[in-house]
């Protein structure tokens, strides 16, 4: 008898996590970075979908965790530490970011996908967590999925393919 695999689904601003054999996706990847942290050992990964890079944008309280890159990382590490997994075997590999759209002038603010892709690689190396692999950057939008059985990220890019981190 073969074991059910369930595709566990992540929104924007939302994050989860899942145990082999389950895989664990989201869609909607612009700007936005998908952070997958695992630790292969013990079989488990979290995905955070982050919109944005520091919850002092957050203009609602309370705030939501899992939509800041400050907030969601060490939320997300917390949550997996509780299935079991160990914050020092826990690494990452993360895609998104992308710049939407194209804007005239020198002001940064506009920038949320580059902003967004330092301010996770920032959290994460605060926490010490390597990032093994990334696709980050660029003007296309993503939809990624991963594996903790055998730790490939899958992601589609539009107008791009498939790769496999």
């Amino acid at each position: 008898m073969t074991e059910q695999i369930t595709v566990v689904k992540v929104g924007i601003s939302d994050m989860n996590m899942v145990k082999v054999p389950n895989l664990i996706r989201t869609s909607g990847l612009g700007s936005c970075v998908g952070v997958v942290l695992y630790d292969q050992l013990r079989g488990v990964a979290g995905l955070a979908h982050i919109m944005l890079p520091d919850s002092s944008l957050s203009k609602t309280t309370p705030v939501n965790i899992a939509k800041f890159a400050d907030t969601a990382i060490i939320a997300l590490v917390k949550k997996l530490e509780g299935l079991g997994a160990k914050k020092t075997a826990l690494k990452a590999k993360i895609a998104g970011g992308a710049q939407m759209f194209q804007f005239s002038g020198t002001t940064d603010i506009m920038r949320i996908g580059p902003r967004n892709v330092k301010a996770v690689k920032k959290e994460l190396q605060q926490l010490n967590i390597q990032i093994f692999a990334e696709d980050v950057g660029g003007n296309s939008g993503r939809t990624i999925e991963f594996n903790p059985e055998n730790c490939q990220l899958t992601i589609r890019t539009v107008n791009k393919g498939t790769s496999i981190l």
